[in-house]
C-alpha cells in the first residue's frame, strides 16, 4: 500500500468523501471518495506491471470523465502524456517515439491508429474497462496489484509537446510541484470552492482543460462536468441540466455560444454563471462586452501557455476590475517585460513577456539549444510581445514566434511545409498565418509548383490530411511563380498574408 501521498495525490484530499468530483451528462456522479479510491487502485495496478514514478503513460481517450479521471490518476502517481485522439498514425509514431511511454491507454474496443503506431514501436496498449452503470470516470485496468511508491515534488507529472519555430515540437516536462503550484494559483484567482461546478468544453489533451479545469477544481474540492467536447447545439442543454457555476473556453467557443444564446432565450434564463473565463487566444473586446451583457457575470480573460503549466496572468474577479483587451494581472508567476538583452522595461514600454515562478517548467527535455534561448537569468521568455500598463495589467501586442495560433491550436509552419513538400507536384512551400475573424489565424500555404506539374488546392489539402490532424491542414492555398524572400534569401512567413493581399478567409 502507498505509505504517503504524492503532492498531486494530496490535492485530491480537498473534497469530502461524499461530495461530487466528476459528473457527465446522463451518468451517475463520481464522488471524491470514489476518485481517491480509483487513483490509489490505478497506482497499484500499474505498479504490478512495474510502472511507477519516472515512467510515462500515454492517454488516448475521447473527451469525457474517464479522460479526466485517468489524467488525475496517472499524473498523481507517475507521468501522464495525453495525446490528441484525432491524430493520424504518422503523428502518433512521432510522438510515441519522442515520449517513449511504458504504456498507452485507449478505450475498450478502440480502433484508434495509435494502436498500430504503438505496435510498430513495441509499446504495450491497454484498454480501460468501464461499465455504463459505473459513476462517471470509473474504470479499471486489470486485476493484478502491487505496492506503489509515490513520486516526489520534482518528479515529472505531465508531459506535453509544444510547437516551436521548427518542425519538431519541443517536449515540455512539468513536475508534481509545477502542477500543484498552478492548481493553487488558478483556484485562488477564481476563488474556487466545493460550491463550484465547471462545465468543461475544453479538450483534455491540452494544458487549458487539464489544469484550468480538472486539477484546479479538484484541488479546491470543486466538481467538473466532463462533456464529450465542445458542442454548441448541446451547450445550453448541458448547462440547464448541470447548473454549472462557470465555464472556460477559447474565444471562438464564446462567439459560437453567444450565437446560440440568441436562439435559446428560454434556456438562457435558466442558466446562472458566477463568472466566465477565456484563455488560449486573445478575446476581442466586443466579445468580452457581449458575454458580460448576455450572461450578466464577470468575464475573466487569462493568459497561459504549456511551459507555465497554463496560467501566467488573469483579470481578477469582481470587485477587481476586468479590462477588455488585457490578459490581466500576474496570477501566479512573476511577469516582467524584457528587451532582447534581458533588461526590464518600464510601464507601457513594449518588449518580450517573461515569467519566473514555481509553475514554470524546469526546461525542455533533451533540448539544450531551446533552453539556452528560452531562459535568461532565471526568466522564461514566452516569445510573446506586450507591455504592462500603470496598473500592472498585461497587454499582448503580437507574436514574436512564427507559430500559427489557430483558435488556441498551435501549428508549426515547418511541419506543414515538410508534409506538403512530399507531394511530387510541389517545388517550394511556405506555411504562414492568415487573419481570421473567428479563429484569430487560419493556416495558409504559398506553393510553387514543379515545372510542368499541376495540382489543385483541394488535392493538396486532401494530401496533407492523410498525415496531419485536420486543424493543421491549410485552409488557404495560394499558387505563386515565386515566394517572396528576405534580404538573406530566406522565405519570410511574417507579413506574408499582407503581402499577398489575404484577409479573413471565411
Amino acid at each position: 500500500m502507498t505509505t504517503k501521498a504524492s503532492p498531486i495525490r494530496a490535492l485530491l484530499d480537498a473534497g469530502a468523501d461524499d461530495d461530487r468530483a466528476l459528473t457527465a451528462p446522463g451518468r451517475p456522479d463520481m464522488t471524491f471518495g470514489q476518485l481517491r479510491a480509483l487513483t490509489d487502485r490505478t497506482h497499484r495496478q500499474l505498479a504490478a506491471k512495474g510502472i511507477g514514478p519516472g515512467d510515462r503513460v500515454a492517454i488516448v481517450l475521447p473527451n469525457g470523465p474517464e479522460m479526466a479521471s485517468s489524467f488525475l490518476a496517472i499524473a498523481s502517481g507517475l507521468s501522464a502524456a495525453p495525446l490528441n485522439p484525432a491524430y493520424k498514425q504518422a503523428e502518433y509514431a512521432f510522438y510515441l517515439e519522442d515520449l517513449a511511454p511504458k504504456l498507452v491507454l485507449v478505450e475498450a474496443g478502440s480502433d484508434n491508429p495509435v494502436r498500430a503506431a504503438a505496435a510498430d514501436l513495441g509499446i504495450e496498449v491497454a484498454e480501460i474497462q468501464t461499465s455504463d452503470t459505473d459513476p462517471a470516470g470509473q474504470f479499471t485496468l486489470w486485476d493484478d496489484e502491487a505496492d506503489a511508491t509515490p513520486p516526489g515534488p520534482d518528479d515529472e507529472a505531465l508531459v506535453l509537446h509544444t510547437s516551436g519555430t521548427t518542425s519538431r515540437p519541443k517536449v515540455v516536462p512539468l513536475t508534481q510541484s509545477n502542477l500543484v503550484a498552478s492548481a493553487k494559483h488558478i483556484s485562488g484567482t477564481l476563488s474556487l470552492g466545493p460550491h463550484d461546478h465547471c462545465l468543461n468544453i475544453m479538450p483534455l489533451f491540452h494544458i487549458h482543460g487539464l489544469i484550468a479545469v480538472v486539477i484546479s477544481s479538484a484541488s479546491a474540492g470543486a466538481s467538473v462536468c466532463c462533456t464529450p467536447g465542445f458542442n454548441a447545439l448541446k451547450f445550453f442543454e448541458w448547462a440547464v441540466e448541470q447548473q454549472p457555476s462557470w465555464y472556460t473556453g477559447v474565444p471562438t467557443m464564446h462567439q459560437t455560444i453567444l450565437l446560440r444564446a440568441k436562439r435559446n432565450s428560454e434556456m438562457l434564463e435558466k442558466v446562472s454563471f458566477r463568472f466566465i473565463r477565456s484563455s488560449s487566444a486573445s478575446l476581442p473586446p466586443a466579445v468580452f462586452e457581449e458575454l458580460h451583457k448576455t450572461f450578466d457575470c464577470p468575464v475573466i480573460e487569462a493568459y497561459g501557455m504549456t511551459e507555465a503549466t497554463h496560467q501566467m496572468a488573469s483579470n481578477p474577479l469582481t470587485p477587481g476590475k476586468q479590462k477588455p483587451g488585457f490578459v490581466g494581472l500576474a496570477a501566479g508567476p512573476e511577469i516582467a517585460i524584457l528587451d532582447q538583452a534581458g533588461t526590464a522595461q518600464p510601464s507601457e514600454t513594449e518588449g518580450e513577456v517573461c515569467i519566473k515562478g514555481p509553475n514554470v517548467t524546469p526546461g525542455y527535455a533533451n533540448n539544450d539549444k531551446a533552453n539556452a534561448e528560452s531562459f535568461t537569468n532565471g526568466w522564461f521568455r514566452t516569445g510573446d510581445q506586450g507591455f504592462l500598463d500603470p496598473d500592472g495589467y498585461l497587454k499582448i501586442t503580437g507574436r514574436i514566434k512564427e507559430i500559427i495560433n489557430r483558435g488556441g491550436e498551435k501549428v508549426a509552419p515547418l511541419e506543414v511545409d515538410d508534409t506538403l513538400m512530399e507531394h511530387p507536384a510541389v517545388q517550394q512551400v511556405v506555411t504562414f498565418g492568415v487573419p481570421h475573424k473567428m479563429l484569430g489565424e487560419e493556416v495558409g500555404a504559398a506553393v510553387v509548383l514543379a515545372e510542368g506539374a499541376s495540382v489543385t488546392d483541394k488535392e493538396l489539402q486532401e494530401f496533407a490530411g492523410r498525415t496531419l490532424a485536420p486543424f493543421k491542414v491549410p485552409k488557404v492555398v495560394v499558387f505563386l511563380d515565386e515566394i517572396p524572400k528576405g534580404a538573406t534569401g530566406k522565405m519570410q512567413r511574417i507579413g506574408l498574408a499582407a503581402k499577398l493581399g489575404l484577409g479573413d478567409p471565411t
